[in-house]
């Protein structure tokens, strides 16, 4: 049953509606004493959802049913503004009607999430089938149009949901969404067409799949990626114009001092001038450009190397700068940005887990509640932890203040105190293998044992430049004395005794918490296993790869290497996300190659030209491909054979010679959609190089700022939890039965629970001062409106 118009307040500017009647009057007259009586029902319901329903005139076990249903409701919603607060989501989106409840909770969903990730991949796949297919998985017409009209109507059924619940007006606001909905009109529409008619046409509008993939709940780091790449566009865009007229400027200098030189073809007009200049920008073509001047005049060489000084030297170093600049000052205000979202993600939750009586407090039935939905993996136990720690005050209740602190406390990885005592003790195990277990945990503890290691890494080190350094006489050979000569097994057998010795002596759990021992174990079992392998298949000679793999070990020794190995582990979501952005580019750019320039033939083409060495094939007639060819087969007849062609462009080493080919058999102007691609890699891969150097130069920052002690501070939260509180919130006396094992029965349990060391956890301690700061002029913001 629906709310009627009059029975809720007006929605408020979050998009969250409160509604004031709580239970009808009625209810509290006529079933009091019932309700009372009963254990199960709460004598005070929370702040209704505006995803919940009226509550009409029932008997007491229906009144029960539609309690605990109400409650549910406000744990899902709660847990999907935290979802959206984490995600850096408009809470504009949120549904304002009950009537959308549905739609909502059906889109929002880990199994929904699953099938839209699901969906919009195979969307992206079609393209390999889709003529110009690759010929492993080339598809007929109807099969991929039928494939693509349905990943389409699973998508237009998401658009539909949220139509439901957001409205077109808000729709219309949101560009990502309004792009999505055009483009999705247009591909079903010409899914259609092709279907009808049976064949393909030009379809441009392929190269928009992305759009779906990156608008899914997964890739939230992605768009987060996207988002930093626009806003630093405004710098970016404001270099390149200066740097395009210094080309613009020396391309007509070369114009007028080249073009007559019969020689020399690439000055002979103003747009070959401007694109041989744009090509030198990137060193591609030099010093070949160069020589035909030099020869008539060695001062002509002053030309060239004052443009790549200015050019080159001076104003593309000074974009990554300007670039730099930019990015620093959009990750502190990103940050703080996130921060204050989560904030205001956490009072929209708390609002629907309090009850009306009492407003300004969380009790763990409701939280346990939240957390079924927000992080269903976590155990009661774990439940209980993060309740015990959050709540500072020791009230028994969580105040708003301490609730916002639920973000960081679901990270923590929760451990027994006594999880520190070797893991022999206390154990099955008789007393004589303890003390084999302590011995070998005490030298296993030792300096020197790591110093023995490294004797032996170091010692393997040698012994394969020896193997290196002998003649064979063929590679099988080599590749057999390199990975299982006696050698190689006696320090294979070095590093399996050395696990051995810390699992027995740390146990496996401590063992595999370090990444080195990860790493160490894994390598090892790596190069046992190509051991075996070698002897059983001899051609197999890249197996030889995994036995210096182990050496990577040697640089944990040394701070700067930690310090560039810890760099690289904060970059690791940043450079996935760069990874798909990439990828995004290359498909964009891919499809559009294929529509441009499939079905032509590049073999022994651009004849009279002086990239025409660079594409001869044998013809069969004695013209062999020669040294410096094989250009002919970066072609864009396919998907897969597009993106080998976009990444050789990408290094740029000779990306001229495929351009011009293209120019040649194509059109001259199609050396715009090469410039185009240089362009949005070159300014992609800028800004990853100023992510990487502000990474770098906030370790560094951090690193001096922080001691080791305040570190493990940083990183860890002891938790003690009585057994009277435990039963104070919980209430299910089987349930506390189970509990019995993990915490002391009338007695404290004290638990250790550990943060992981990435990003975000480093700027909360950078950012401290800032922090507060920002939350109270936040709340002073807040009560002025």
């Amino acid at each position: 049953m629906a709310f009627p118009e009059n029975s809720r307040k007006a929605q408020t500017p979050d998009g969250y509606v409160r509604f004031s009647n709580d239970i009808a009057n009625g209810i509290d007259s006529l079933h009091q004493r019932s309700i009372n009586n009963c254990d199960d029902i709460p004598n005070e319901i929370g702040s209704r959802s505006s995803l919940n329903r009226d509550v009409e005139l029932r008997s007491p076990s229906e009144i029960t049913s539609d309690t605990d249903y109400n409650w549910q409701m406000n744990y899902h919603e709660a847990a999907i503004f935290l979802e959206e607060g984490e995600n850096n989501e408009k809470f504009d989106s949120h549904p304002c009607h009950p009537e959308a409840l549905p739609a909502y909770l059906l889109v929002h969903n880990r199994l929904y999430y699953t099938v839209d990730l699901v969906t919009s991949i195979i969307l992206l796949a079609l393209a390999l089938g889709e003529d110009p297919a690759v010929p492993a998985f080339q598809l007929p017409v109807w099969v991929h149009s039928t494939i693509e009209l349905f990943c389409l109507f699973i998508i237009g059924l998401e658009l539909g949901f949220k139509l439901r619940w957001i409205g077109w007006t808000t729709i219309l606001k949101h560009k990502r969404t309004m792009l999505k909905c055009v483009t999705l009109v247009i591909m079903v529409l010409e899914a259609l067409v092709i279907l009808v008619r049976q064949s393909s046409h030009l379809r441009v509008t392929r190269a928009l799949r992305p759009i779906f993939l990156v608008d899914t709940c997964h890739l939230g780091g992605v768009r987060r990626c996207i988002r930093q790449i626009l806003q630093s566009l405004p710098p970016i865009l404001d270099m390149l114009a200066l740097i395009f007229f210094f080309v613009s400027i020396y391309a007509l200098l070369g114009y007028h001092l080249f073009s007559t030189n019969h020689v020399n073809k690439s000055f002979h007009t103003l747009y070959d001038s401007f694109v041989t200049m744009f090509v030198l920008l990137t060193t591609a073509n030099f010093p070949d450009v160069m020589m035909p001047a030099y020869a008539i005049s060695k001062w002509y060489s002053v030309f060239f190397i004052s443009y790549l000084c200015i050019c080159l030297y001076i104003l593309m170093n000074l974009m990554l700068a300007v670039v730099y600049e930019t990015f620093t000052s959009i990750e502190r205000e990103k940050f703080k940005k996130l921060l204050l979202h989560k904030q205001q993600a956490c009072h929209h939750a708390f609002r629907l887990l309090v009850t009306k009586q009492h407003p300004g407090e969380l009790r763990f039935r409701q939280f346990e509640g939240l957390l079924r939905y927000y992080k269903p993996k976590k155990s009661v136990r774990d439940t209980l932890l993060i309740f015990k720690q959050l709540n500072t005050s020791n009230s028994g209740f969580l105040k708003i203040d301490e609730f916002c602190n639920i973000y960081d406390a679901v990270t923590l990885q929760w451990e027994a105190q006594y999880s520190n005592i070797p893991w022999y003790h206390g154990t099955w195990i008789p007393e004589r293998l303890q003390t084999v277990c302590q011995i070998t945990h005490n030298i296993v503890s030792e300096k020197y044992f790591e110093h023995t290691v490294t004797f032996i890494i170091l010692s393997n080190c040698l012994a394969m430049l020896f193997r290196a350094s002998q003649n064979y006489p063929d590679l099988e050979k080599a590749a057999h004395v390199f990975i299982s000569s006696w050698d190689a097994i006696f320090f294979m057998s070095c590093y399996a005794i050395e696990a051995s010795l810390k699992v027995v002596g740390l146990g496996l759990h401590q063992y595999l918490n370090s990444g080195w021992n990860c790493y160490d174990i894994t390598v090892t079992t790596l190069t046992l296993m190509s051991i075996l392998l070698i002897k059983m298949f001899p051609t197999w000679t890249f197996l030889v790869i995994f036995r210096p793999l182990r050496m990577l070990r040697l640089f944990k020794s040394k701070k700067r290497y930690r310090d560039i190995i810890g760099t690289m582990a904060l970059l690791v979501p940043l450079m996935c996300s760069t990874a798909v952005v990439m990828l995004v580019l290359y498909y964009f750019f891919a499809i559009i190659g294929m529509e441009l320039f499939a079905g032509y033939d590049m073999r022994n083409c651009c004849k009279g030209t002086a990239v025409e060495e660079f594409y001869r094939a044998s013809n069969g007639s004695g013209n062999a491909t020669s040294a410096i060819g094989y250009y002919y087969l970066n072609t864009f007849e396919n998907l897969a054979a597009s993106s080998v062609t976009l990444f050789e462009l990408t290094v740029v080493n000779n990306w001229f010679i495929l351009m011009d080919g293209y120019a040649y058999v194509f059109h001259p102007l199609s050396r715009f959609y090469f410039i185009l691609f240089y362009l949005f890699t070159m300014i992609v891969l800028t800004i990853v190089v100023a992510s990487v150097l502000e990474a770098f130069r906030f370790r560094i920052q951090y690193k001096r700022q922080t001691t080791k002690r305040d570190e493990e501070k940083l990183l860890h939260e002891e938790v003690h939890l009585r057994w009277d509180e435990v039963e104070s919130w919980i209430p299910d006396f089987h349930l506390l039965e189970k509990l019995k094992t993990d915490f002391v029965f009338n007695g404290t349990a004290t638990y250790l629970g550990c943060r992981p060391r990435n990003r975000e956890v480093l700027q909360k301690r950078m950012y401290r001062n800032e922090m507060e700061e920002w939350l109270k002029e936040n709340a002073m913001n807040g009560e002025q409106n």
